[in-house]
């Protein structure tokens, strides 16, 4: 049986450049072994230098599994030297999808497991659908839950993480949205319009302020709060290197003038009638 593949495309949405990242397997669990992790690497960097593309779309193929987690068969077979090359693909995996310049969206339509909820965690927004399963099992295969495994604990807390990569349990889309480690939960049928609601707010932002918005973020994610503060002030004054933030304010003005013709208007016939 073939192993993962990855494919990507390049989306036109409101005349702008959407990328997707799509897990593909014959089993439609997508679980990494070591040639689909290179393989997604490889896809994201590509993408990450095409500075057309205003955001990124990770997801599963099917309805089976966003990313089942990481090959047990490749696993049971590594040394410690070996181990140690294994993981830090992995970890490059996580890096590049946490550092991509534009906001990622975990678009989680299965279970996401182990590895997958971990590349999930490096995303900046999670979306699942209802029937979605969580969990980070390792430690039932004899192994500990590591590396992007670090973000959970920002985004569910440290007790919660504990129950999670301890136990090994699984949770269900409910609980998860509950927890916030995801942002939006949806019906199967629901899932892709509200995940249009992402797209279409991430696109209507300025370029550059999007993309230093999500910079500074991940900045806040690692500095004390006065540091993150300052780093605030330098984002807000080099968001005023180019004219976008003029262009942008200009556009929300005459937005707001047409409304106020169009409100006085729809006013003045309701008068007459």
């Amino acid at each position: 049986m073939a192993g993962t593949r990855i494919r990507t495309e390049k989306k036109t949405v409101d005349e702008q450049c959407v990328a997707w990242v799509t897990l593909e397997s014959d089993n439609g669990l997508h679980v990494l072994d070591t040639p689909a992790v290179e393989a997604l690497v490889q896809s994201v960097k590509t993408l990450a230098g095409d500075e057309s593309i205003r955001l990124l779309v990770l997801t599963g193929l099917g309805g089976r599994a966003f990313i089942g987690g990481a090959d047990i068969r490749e696993m049971r077979e590594l040394t410690e030297a070996s181990a140690h090359t294994f993981i830090s693909l992995l970890q490059r995996c996580c890096h590049v999808l946490h550092e991509f310049p534009v906001p990622v969206i975990a678009r989680i339509n299965g279970l996401c497991l182990g590895a997958g909820l971990e590349i999930a965690a490096c995303c900046d927004l999670r979306i699942a659908v209802e029937t979605a399963q969580f969990a980070m099992p390792e430690v039932h295969v004899g192994i500990p839950s590591v590396i992007d495994a670090a973000r959970l604990p920002g985004l569910i807390g440290v007790g919660r993480t504990r129950d999670l990569v301890m136990t090994g349990r699984w949770i269900d889309g409910r609980e998860a949205l509950s927890w916030g480690l995801v942002e939006r939960l949806a019906g199967v049928d629901e899932l892709d319009a509200i995940l249009d609601q992402w797209i279409d707010g991430i696109l209507a932002a300025g370029p550059r302020a999007s993309q230093i918005q999500k910079l500074l973020v991940n900045r806040w994610e690692q500095l004390p709060i006065s540091d993150a503060v300052a780093a605030g002030v330098d984002a807000f004054v080099e968001a005023y290197a180019t004219d976008e933030p003029r262009k942008y304010m200009d556009a929300f003005f005459s937005k707001a003038k047409r409304n106020v013709r169009h409100t006085s208007t729809a006013s003045e016939d309701e008068s007459h009638d």
